[in-house]
């Protein structure tokens, strides 16, 4: 990992990163469609419908979506995570989270331990323009209001880009 990337991962200087496509193509092939991504930017959205920070998805209805979230990785990323559970509870919703894989704090207990799936990704993800992987673990959260068994694996690759 180079100098620079660690600075940004490690700092507050960004909490949004976009997420590999060729990981979110396999999510979209199991999971899919996804029609709603809401916490995204104009540039890495990942779905024809969207909110940016401006439009403030966690005060939108996901009412009857297939969403696909990967949340701002900052301090509300708890506030996001209610969020996700709490829309999949509301008829035809069903939300898939890539999160970091902080099995320790509150919001993973609160509301991660309530998923109807969870996924640890093997290896790191290389989020966005990243030259290097990401220095954290992370995690597939589903919520569908139903107990899946689909099975899902993904392997990073060791040398490469995503």
């Amino acid at each position: 990992m180079n100098e620079s990337d660690i600075k940004v991962m490690f700092s507050s200087e960004t909490n949004e990163w976009a997420t590999p496509k060729d990981f979110f193509h396999r999510l979209n092939k199991i999971y899919g469609p996804f029609d709603l991504d809401p916490c995204a930017t104009v540039m890495n959205t990942k779905c024809r419908k969207y909110f940016t920070i401006n439009d403030n998805g966690l005060r939108k209805d996901w009412s009857g979506y297939n969403v696909f979230m990967n949340p701002p990785y900052g301090r509300k990323i708890g506030r996001w995570l209610e969020k996700a559970y709490k829309e999949s509870r509301k008829h035809n919703t069903s939300v898939v989270c890539l999160i970091p894989s902080r099995t320790d704090t509150k919001y993973w207990h609160d509301y991660c331990m309530k998923a109807d799936k969870i996924m640890f990704v093997k290896g790191r993800l290389k989020f966005g323009m990243a030259t290097n992987a990401a220095p954290f673990p992370s995690a597939v959260i589903v919520f569908t209001g139903e107990n899946e068994t689909r099975p899902f694996f993904y392997k990073t690759p060791m040398m490469g880009s995503l």
